[in-house]
């Protein structure tokens, strides 16, 4: 069982959760941080390749031309080892237990877990069906933890919404703790609410209440102040910060916030440093 008491971590983030940022929440004090979602059909076509130059380990799409350049558009992702991997978990999009364990356990090596998505309700993973389009399908949850717990030396935690009634919630996250998963994600909204409503922490109470591997509080988390009021209400073993830390990723600084300047500077300097595009 993973030890999350008390853990800040970096959530999931497209085009956020990329080195340098992950790289400067875990400089500020950040428990884990996530890759962004990425999804198993691009990963397991990669090739892992130690890139000497800048000294990390780039997974690169596999060119249909032998004499293609790697380009930026190839790099499906980027990691150091050294610097991160202890506090490293790998967001996996899938909908399948086949191609999920293929891409996983090219990368296994280099994260401390992986996370399956289960609660994106954007059409980018929905279609797909991943993401919160999972949720709908107890069957293809049960089969993908279960591949991955089985064969995997990591662990393995899912991310999860919210469904329409409790008992629906309870349901799921009941199933996924039977299939082995380490850990449960929980986000306070329904995938039909909208990011300015409040999410209903009693649902995440009830989940605390009903399983016995670790939840994590997500959604609506920007400071420490709303960290402190939602471990309260939810009972909780830690929370995760989205929007809180990528409007000042200096949230994680037990010091308190930095100049959301410096942490610019910061962040900008660490884009260089590994080469990455700024976003």
């Amino acid at each position: 069982m993973l030890d999350l008491k008390n853990k800040r971590v970096l959530a999931p983030m497209v085009r956020v959760g990329t080195l340098p940022f992950r790289l400067l929440a875990l400089d500020y004090g950040a428990d884990y941080v996530y890759t962004e979602e990425i999804i198993d059909k691009k990963l397991a076509r990669c090739t892992r390749i130690e890139n000497t130059s800048l000294g990390c380990i780039d997974y690169i799409s596999k060119p249909k031309d032998p004499m293609h350049k790697p380009m930026h558009s190839d790099l499906a992702w980027r990691t150091c080892p050294e610097l991160e991997k202890p506090k490293l978990v790998l967001q996996l999009g899938t909908a399948d237990s086949v191609t999920a364990l293929q891409a996983a356990q090219l990368v296994c090596q280099d994260v401390s877990w992986i996370d399956i998505n289960m609660g994106c309700p954007k059409k980018f993973s929905t279609q797909m069906g991943a993401g919160a389009e999972l949720l709908k399908h107890p069957q293809k949850i049960k089969d993908i933890v279960t591949t991955l717990v089985t064969n995997l030396p990591v662990p393995v935690t899912c991310k999860i919404r919210i469904l329409p009634t409790r008992e629906q919630t309870l349901e799921i996250v009941r199933l996924i703790e039977s299939c082995g998963a380490s850990a449960i994600t929980v986000h306070g909204r329904t995938d039909t609410m909208t990011s300015s409503q409040p999410p209903i922490w009693e649902e995440i109470k009830a989940v605390c209440e009903t399983v016995k591997i670790p939840v994590l509080a997500n959604g609506g988390i920007w400071t420490r102040e709303d960290e402190n009021k939602v471990k309260e209400l939810t009972g909780c073993h830690g929370v995760m910060y989205a929007r809180g830390a990528l409007l000042n990723p200096s949230v994680f600084r037990n010091e308190g916030y930095e100049d959301i300047n410096k942490c610019i500077s910061k962040y900008l300097s660490l884009c260089h440093r590994w080469d990455a595009i700024i976003q």
